[in-house]
């Protein structure tokens, strides 16, 4: 899905995309006050139901824009337990993290979905970068602002990080003891990926693809243009012909039923220098805490929550819960495999927080 573009051609592409999303702004914010693109979003606020506040807070200096969502009949004087939702790759807060956020909080729990540090409506320059520590200090930075919550026992503080955000879940609860107990749905390992490509279909070019990360610092270093790496937009017919069930699904999500003006599949090609030397399944023996795993049976991805899995040897109560008949993006939407989702994650929290 990351295919490498030309400077030129991206430019181009990516000046139709800017008019396209400028379209589909409009008509995002006409379907939805807050942006959110998932079936049966809030539209509204309500008295005695679950409320959504849009809030801002400085993360290292960069503003950072996250959504909270409240239990029905909040009442700031008592105490809830918290889940920080973590953002799939090329995702943003009003997609499939908003959805899970939400069906949380109407099962009593105070949520938080944030962008990304240099995406979606968060600040940083340049944009688009997709540095894995960074995407694992915003997941730290859900922590620090949700504790803080009126309402929130910090002492009952979950997590559930969703593909990309999966694997950042997985680093960030590896030192960040706060989270009391860490769920995944179809994680997806960045690093690995990046580095050896997706099912390890790029092992031969990994050094070239090592200078190209170089070269493209090099030229931001010295203030010339930035180089894009991924696909800007893509035609009905190139989605037609993806082989791949996560990429032509992800390309329909993203860019057809689930599309958002915020959200791109762009990242800096010097991000390839960060991204291509880290591993999600690293140090896995680190996290203590609970931990659940979820993916589906049919996702083309499984294979990284296998491996991440067999790595926590000394998680507590650990589990691998397999959703029957799914590919990896419908975990993000399909009615019967989000239910299952939720239903796994809903006892989990249960009985850990």
């Amino acid at each position: 899905m990351k295919k490498l573009t030309s400077i030129v051609a991206l430019a181009v592409s990516m000046a139709a995309a800017d008019t396209i999303n400028a379209q589909s702004t409009q008509k995002v914010k006409q379907k939805n006050s807050y942006t959110l693109v998932y079936e049966g979003a809030l539209t509204k606020n309500e008295d005695g139901k679950v409320n959504i506040h849009p809030v801002k807070y400085k993360l290292n200096g960069i503003e950072v824009a996250a959504n909270v969502y409240t239990p029905a009949n909040y009442d700031a004087s008592k105490k809830y337990p918290a889940i920080a939702v973590a953002h799939p790759n090329g995702g943003i807060k009003e997609q499939t993290a908003g959805l899970y956020a939400q069906r949380l909080a109407e099962a009593g729990y105070i949520t938080i979905a944030a962008n990304a540090a240099y995406q979606g409506a968060s600040g940083g320059e340049p944009r688009h970068t997709d540095n894995p520590n960074y995407r694992t200090e915003d997941i730290h930075g859900m922590a620090d602002y949700i504790t803080q919550y009126a309402g929130v026992d910090a002492n009952r503080l979950g997590v559930l990080g969703i593909c990309g955000g999966g694997g950042y879940t997985l680093k960030a609860a590896q030192s960040d003891k706060r989270f009391k107990a860490v769920a995944t749905l179809s994680m997806f390992n960045s690093g690995e990926v990046r580095r050896n490509g997706f099912q390890n279909s790029q092992l031969n070019t990994i050094q070239e693809r090592l200078k190209q990360a170089s070269d493209a610092r090099a030229q931001q270093a010295a203030g010339g243009k930035i180089i894009y790496a991924g696909v800007a937009s893509i035609t009905d017919e190139e989605i037609a012909k993806t082989t791949t069930d996560l990429y032509r699904e992800g390309y329909e999500y993203y860019y057809r039923t689930h599309a958002h003006p915020n959200s791109t599949f762009l990242y800096t090609m010097s991000s390839l220098q960060d991204l291509m030397t880290w591993d999600a399944a690293a140090n896995m023996n680190l996290i203590n805490q609970p931990l659940l795993m979820m993916a589906g049976s049919k996702a083309d991805t499984k294979y990284m929550t296998d491996e991440a899995f067999s790595k926590a040897t000394n998680a507590k109560n650990k589990e691998l819960f397999v959703i029957d008949g799914a590919t990896h993006i419908q975990t993000y939407w399909k009615p019967e495999y989000v239910s299952q989702a939720e239903s796994k994650l809903l006892g989990f929290y249960k009985a850990n927080l």
